[in-house]
């Protein structure tokens, strides 16, 4: 992990839309979001005003289609609805490797290799990778479109209305928001996820893998881990507060991890 540099743009709104609907952990794997996608339009057809789609990172690395994931995250979002994508650890992750290779070499091992792929950039069998990644940044960044990469370096880290904050890994406890680190923001786990949060606001987060959407006082897991399971998460937050869980189902990928960060 490398530090980050300027803290990145944080959205901020002072009421909440007809509905909101934040996607888990996407991984790569298009045909779970396409899928979701369909049911949330279907979901959202009988209500009014305006509707939102947020995603919680991580479209990269691990599943089949990181690239075309990319693609569908920055082309227009169903009609009816406003797309805000934020950012997630393996996100920060690919734009590290090709700032500096050596000192990012962790995103080849947890799953960079998926999307060096997707771009056409095969590892060879050798793992070459491991002692030459200059040699595969150089290689892979003519590969990406540079509208990829700036879409990627201008994600925002979280998104917050009355009563909810929407962020990939989740807050350090007991800072205000403002005074947040973006690393935390895309990374923390235990100090967050053991805390003691408060009742009056929710945090819809991804980042560490469950098996069902995981629902404790002060935040919402909807990572459920879609690259090893098959399984895509939303969760659908209604003006009132209702909440209502949609997943889309599909076959795991291939990917066999090494560690899950």
């Amino acid at each position: 992990m490398s530090p980050f540099k300027p803290q990145r743009p944080r959205l901020r709104f002072e009421s909440r839309p007809a509905a909101i609907y934040a996607i888990g952990d996407v991984h790569g794997c298009l045909d779970q979001l396409i899928a979701l996608e369909a049911q949330i339009v279907a979901d959202a057809a009988a209500i009014g005003g305006e509707k939102w789609l947020v995603t919680l990172g991580d479209y990269v690395d691990r599943g089949p289609q990181p690239a075309a994931v990319i693609a569908r995250m920055m082309g227009p979002a169903p009609a009816g609805f406003r797309r805000f994508s934020l950012i997630g650890n393996h996100e920060q992750l690919l734009l590290d490797f090709l700032d500096n290779p050596p000192a990012a070499l962790d995103w080849l091992e947890w799953g960079g290799l998926a999307t060096a792929a997707s771009y056409g950039l095969r590892d060879d069998g050798s793992a070459s990778w491991r002692v030459r990644p200059d040699d595969f940044a150089r290689r892979l960044r003519p590969l990406i479109p540079d509208a990829h990469l700036d879409w990627l370096q201008n994600l925002p880290t979280c998104l917050a209305v009355p009563g909810f904050l929407f962020v990939h890994a989740g807050i350090r406890p007991g800072i205000p928001l403002a005074a947040q680190d973006d690393q935390d923001l895309i990374w923390i786990r235990a100090p967050f996820l053991n805390a003691r949060l408060p009742s009056d606001f929710t945090i819809v987060h991804g980042h560490t893998p469950v098996e069902v959407p995981e629902f404790v006082t002060g935040r919402i897991d909807i990572d459920t881990g879609c690259c090893f399971r098959g399984t895509l998460t939303a969760l659908r937050v209604l003006a009132d507060g209702s909440l209502k869980v949609l997943q889309a189902r599909g076959a795991p990928s291939d990917y066999v991890p090494v560690n899950r960060r």
